[in-house]
């Protein structure tokens, strides 16, 4: 059975499309089966795995409208070792789509269920903003992996997360939870940051993975080659802990 997780923070530019597209080539390197699915219309972790937005016949806009299903739609990226279910502009006009739409927000759970016994992760891509999207996304899934940045206004968006997924939980979906917080672009020499990272783990205690990502450019430039880092610059250190973040996320459902 899969298990589907969400990468999700309310605020942008914290990382999350670096974390999936990561996270998902780690998976695959320690030899899991993984799907991707990009829920953001500007279909970053799709270009970013390697596939062109612009070529896709099928995308998850066809599977939300049901009129593909996963297996049709979903591509294998031969570079990065997973399957990628990817998104483009057409993806904008499916939260207008899906408002008349019955069990709108359960468009994308149904959808994944037909292809649970092929994967071992499905990782969904969540858009920074509360969206039909985004819900179907939540609603999916059987956790989210919150990735954050240790300054003080990443804490004010996490209490607005944590509130959104209290309130998933408690009208749609129950299975729903934070299965960790992961710290991204972190640099052990700024105080700050080693502040709000104590204080992330005296509060959330062991929600707080290990796994720390650090600050590092080859990471940043490897979307412009469509790669995730990993696959692009295996050596480097942001490349490594991101395998090593995707051991500790096989240990951690394990013990789930």
């Amino acid at each position: 059975m899969a298990k589907i997780f969400c990468v999700a923070n309310q605020k942008g530019g914290v990382g999350k499309t670096t974390t999936t597209v990561n996270l998902a080539a780690g998976l695959a390197k320690v030899g899991q089966r993984v799907l991707m699915v990009d829920l953001d219309p500007q279909g970053n972790a799709t270009m970013g795995s390697g596939v062109d937005k612009r070529q896709m016949a099928l995308s998850v806009y066809d599977v939300l409208l049901e009129s593909a299903s996963v297996a049709e739609a979903a591509v294998f990226s031969e570079k990065c070792g997973y399957h990628v279910l990817g998104a483009n502009r057409e993806l904008a006009g499916a939260e207008v789509e899906l408002v008349e739409v019955e069990r709108r927000e359960k468009r994308l759970k149904t959808a994944l269920a037909e292809v649970d016994a092929a994967y071992d992760f499905v990782l969904i891509d969540c858009p920074p903003s509360l969206s039909m999207l985004t819900l179907n996304g939540l609603c999916a899934a059987h956790g989210v992996i919150v990735p954050m940045q240790c300054e003080y206004f990443a804490l004010e968006g996490l209490t607005d997360l944590v509130n959104t997924i209290k309130q998933v939980h408690a009208n749609l979906n129950k299975d729903l939870a934070i299965i960790g917080l992961l710290r991204v672009m972190f640099d052990p020499r700024i105080t700050l940051q080693q502040q709000v990272s104590d204080q992330l783990k005296s509060h959330f205690g062991d929600k707080v993975f290990d796994t720390v990502i650090p600050r590092n450019v080859r990471l940043a430039e490897a979307p412009s080659y469509g790669l995730p880092g990993v696959v692009f610059d295996p050596s480097a250190r942001g490349s490594q802990a991101f395998v090593a973040f995707a051991q500790e996320m096989v240990a951690r459902i394990v013990k789930l």
